[in-house]
């Protein structure tokens, strides 16, 4: 017979042993959540990386020092984890409160335990058979709002998945993948919207950039990088060279809270190396576009390069810069040159080559480089520098605010670029245009 102290202690365990299980489950739940606010203030947060590029600004910059040129060399590792697809691996996993979560190239969402490589939870997307993804399956990553994170897919959803669980919290279609549309790039999560860009440029897609409610998955706005019939930049298309004028959004944009505008970057015209058929600037491929976030109508834009006959996509990540009362916004873009503009008007301040760049030799009043003759593309074929894969491509670039140096990923790209003299009319699969060509050279 137990003793009525005996029975007490028992009791006080179990409220110990509740407490504590409650505690736990309380923990869990916080790591899950992150808020605007959370996100607005990242860059107070070294230990997580809370977005695609780490904080709004797109800057990839981190205070952290443990890490560092003394004992990079000495580095060792700690655990692997594998995603189990092949491919192209372009994910960048967000940290938050110890949890990693990724993706693979093959739609798959993940969250680990930072510290041991633990799976917690996977989502895998059962892809259909058609999807017409143009180089390679890629998937870029996810964002991360309340307690939920989000995954754009190749098929063109958008989904919802729970935190905590990885379940299905909501699935929406945004456009008809079998015509060309999928999604690569990793959403940008702003007050309560998720917002991305969508991608398909090589088949002749209309390209857009949409905006849905956390909550439920209504689409909130849509803006179209081709202005249709009675839009501002319709007149820079020829006849009904709009309807497949590309202009995808296939990396994350940068989003400034002191005015609410996202800066999202477009890539290239379709066809992206054959100008004939779609004369005129194109608008608003190859641009940086400053969108309201509430509304997502645009404020501004700025054309890096206009007629784009050499699939130099503009999606580079635009860098948000204050360097004392000057609010910039730089792009090391595709197409060899650094560009700084000013964030409030966009407003061309420089364009300077950081790169081998034969092209052009000349710039517009605004400043803004202008193509030679001599580099347009022929049957007979024409060597360019850089080629289609740009002096940068994908890869983010990063900025020390510290230092105040810009740091980007670039390499030497010279092509021979051949594109055949009848124009595209419709929308095709990739390589099915006439079979222009591109061959590397060594230089």
């Amino acid at each position: 017979m137990r003793s009525l102290n005996e029975g007490t202690g028992v009791k006080q365990m179990l409220c110990i042993s509740i407490a504590l299980l409650a505690l736990f489950f309380s923990t869990v739940t916080a790591r899950a959540q992150v808020t605007f606010t959370r996100l607005l203030n990242s860059s107070k947060e070294p230990q997580n990386w809370l977005t695609y590029s780490g904080d709004y600004a797109g800057r990839r910059f981190s205070t952290l020092d443990q890490i560092n040129a003394r004992n990079a060399l000495s580095l060792v590792a700690k655990w692997v984890y594998q995603t189990a697809a092949t491919g192209k691996f372009e994910t960048t996993p967000l940290v938050v409160d110890g949890i990693l979560y990724g993706t693979g190239q093959d739609d798959r969402a993940f969250a680990l335990d930072a510290r041991t490589g633990r799976p917690i939870w996977q989502y895998q997307r059962q892809l259909p058979t058609d999807i017409r993804p143009c180089c390679g399956r890629v998937n870029r990553g996810l964002a991360i709002l309340g307690d939920k994170v989000f995954l754009g897919t190749l098929d063109a959803h958008v989904i919802a998945l729970d935190a905590k669980t990885g379940n299905v919290v909501w699935d929406v279609e945004a456009v008809d993948h079998t015509k060309g549309y999928s999604f690569t790039v990793a959403p940008l999560a702003v007050k309560n919207l998720v917002i991305l860009g969508v991608s398909g440029g090589e088949y002749g897609i209309r390209g857009f950039i949409d905006a849905y409610d956390a909550d439920t998955g209504q689409r909130k706005w849509r803006f179209y990088t081709v202005p249709g019939p009675g839009e501002p930049g319709h007149e820079t298309w020829e006849g009904d060279s709009w309807k497949i004028g590309g202009a995808p959004s296939w990396i994350t944009g940068a989003y400034d809270p002191t005015t609410n505008q996202l800066y999202f970057p477009t890539g290239n015209p379709s066809p992206s190396n054959r100008g004939q058929g779609r004369a005129g600037d194109n608008l608003y491929s190859d641009t940086l576009l400053a969108i309201n976030a509430d509304t997502g109508k645009l404020n501004w834009h700025f054309q890096f390069t206009g007629h784009d006959e050499h699939d130099w996509d503009a999606t580079q990540v635009p860098v948000m810069i204050d360097l004392g009362d000057k609010h910039l916004i730089a792009q090391a873009n595709r197409n060899g040159f650094f560009y700084v503009l000013d964030r409030a008007t966009g407003k061309l301040l420089s364009a300077n080559s950081y790169g081998k760049v034969t092209w052009s030799d000349t710039k517009d009043a605004q400043g803004r480089p202008l193509a030679k003759k001599e580099s347009e593309p022929t049957s007979e074929g024409r060597v360019v520098c850089p080629g289609a894969a740009g002096t940068t491509n994908w890869m983010s670039p990063t900025f020390d605010p510290q230092t105040s140096l810009f740091y980007v990923n670039a390499r030497p790209d010279t092509r021979t670029t051949a594109a055949p003299i009848s124009p595209q009319t419709k929308p095709s699969r990739f390589g099915e245009r006439s079979a222009p060509s591109i061959r590397q050279l060594d230089r």
